[in-house]
C-alpha cells in the first residue's frame, strides 16, 4: 500500500529551524520524485522543492531559497525537508507527494499526498 507520512511540524520561534520528514511506504524512491509543498490558510498549495533520481534537486520557490533544502535517505526511504531562518510567512501545512520519476513544479500533476504537517512561527 502506498502511503506517504509527513512529521516534524510543529511551532517556532522566527529565525528558528524545523527538519521535516516524509516517510514513504509500499514504493521505492529510486522510481520516483518527492516534492514538498505548503499551503498558508486562505492560499493556494505551493510547490517548493522536489528530488529525483532523475533529474535531481529542484527548487520552485524562490521564497525558501538559502533558507530550505531536501534530502532523501535511501536505507530510511524518508525524504526530508530542512528548513531555517523561519519566518512567520513560512507558517502553512507542509506536505509531501510523489510522482513517477521527475519532478515538475506543477502540483496537480502529483499523486498520493500524505495527510501533511502544520509548521507555525511565531513568538
Amino acid at each position: 500500500q502506498v502511503q506517504l507520512v509527513e512529521s516534524g511540524g510543529g511551532l517556532v520561534q522566527p529565525g528558528g529551524s524545523l527538519r521535516l520528514s516524509c516517510a514513504a511506504s509500499g514504493f521505492s524512491l529510486d522510481y520516483y520524485a518527492i516534492g514538498w509543498f505548503r499551503q498558508a490558510p486562505g492560499k493556494e498549495r505551493e510547490a517548493l522543492l522536489c528530488i529525483s533520481n532523475y533529474d535531481g534537486n529542484k527548487n520552485y520557490a524562490d521564497s525558501v531559497k538559502g533558507r530550505f533544502t531536501i534530502s532523501r535517505d535511501r536505507g530510511a526511504n524518508t525524504v526530508y525537508l530542512q528548513m531555517g531562518n523561519l519566518k512567520p510567512e513560512d507558517t502553512a501545512v507542509y506536505s509531501c507527494a510523489r510522482l513517477f520519476h521527475y519532478c515538475s513544479p506543477y502540483v496537480q500533476r502529483f499523486t498520493y499526498w500524505g495527510q501533511g504537517t502544520q509548521v507555525t512561527v511565531s513568538s
